[in-house]
């Protein structure tokens, strides 16, 4: 769940009035299946040793390695077999007490559509890949299922307390980009990031962005951009830890403290901030240069 407006402001012609749309796999063309495969196959090489060991254990139990755009009934009947999750095709991205309402009912809303091939490397609203290779693994691990059903049920209270910025930026520093310490040291879990060929190495690799240990209040002021890659990763010790967080706080008295304190700046290090890597953030400087080459 990204800050900004949605594509949609009610449901269009044929969806139902929960915004669920039939995800119609029959119609996907050879084309689109060839796609599938062929962003599966690059980030299935890529991850082991850089995907978490949940992220990995879902992949392989929901048998996704089979070739071909995955069939919604098919992916939800193993699902609700492991954490009782679901998977439901949408026609973009929905309001935000649709999408809250659905993930507390533990219902993962996808879209139903594929990149073209010529845009493999990036794009802006989450497709099918984005939305079933790089979260749904996630969800057949029963500790973070049960985080992402509790943060639907925050989501729906956040909208009386007029604090959905700050649950947002938890969402993305978290279910979108997060990484995890294991045994083995840092891994991804974050689907924009498992789903990203590039990301999924930088994440790790890179020197310029900063890793911090996950802080629930210092993740909802710290801002972040949907356009590039981040410049902020959050890491956490474990699944069990980020679900006792977010549901041992309440988060009314937590959304009054930081709603009188300024945002945090993408890149900045706090004087109380637990660092595992200082950023050279040489990477946001490089592309600053570059936007103002391309404005002089």
């Amino acid at each position: 769940m990204a800050e900004g407006t949605h594509v949609l402001d009610k449901p269009p012609p044929g969806a139902a009035a929960d915004w669920t749309i039939p995800q119609n796999w029959a119609h996907y063309t050879r084309e689109e299946h060839e796609t599938w495969d062929k962003l599966f196959e690059r980030q299935a090489k890529l991850l082991p040793g850089r995907a978490s060991e949940a992220y990995l254990r879902g992949l392989d139990v929901l048998k996704l390695s089979k070739p071909g755009i995955p069939d919604f009934e098919e992916l939800s009947e193993r699902l609700m077999k492991l954490t009782g999750w679901q998977v439901v095709a949408v026609p973009g991205l929905v309001p935000d007490e649709v999408f809250f309402d659905h993930m507390a009912n533990r219902r993962f809303v996808a879209g139903n559509f594929i990149r073209r091939p010529d845009q493999l490397d990036y794009l802006q609203e989450p497709d099918v890949f984005h939305d079933v290779f790089g979260h749904v693994p996630m969800l057949a691990d029963p500790v973070f299922a049960d985080y992402l059903a509790a943060y639907g049920r925050g989501g729906l209270r956040a909208m009386e307390y007029d604090a959905l910025k700050y649950l947002g930026r938890l969402y993305w520093y978290t279910v979108e980009f997060g990484l995890i310490e294991e045994a083995d040291g840092l891994r991804i879990y974050g689907s924009g990031i498992v789903s990203s060929f590039a990301e999924s190495r930088f994440a790790l690799d890179d020197p310029s962005p900063n890793r911090i240990r996950f802080d629930l209040a210092r993740v909802m002021r710290t801002q972040y951009r949907i356009d590039d890659f981040q410049q902020n990763y959050f890491v956490i010790p474990s699944f069990d830890e980020l679900l006792r967080v977010t549901v041992e706080t309440d988060f009314a008295p937590l959304y009054r403290a930081i709603g009188g304190k300024p945002d945090i700046q993408i890149g900045h290090i706090m004087p109380d901030d637990s660092v595992i890597t200082t950023g050279t953030q040489e990477y946001a400087r490089s592309r600053r240069g570059e936007q103002q080459a391309v404005l002089a």
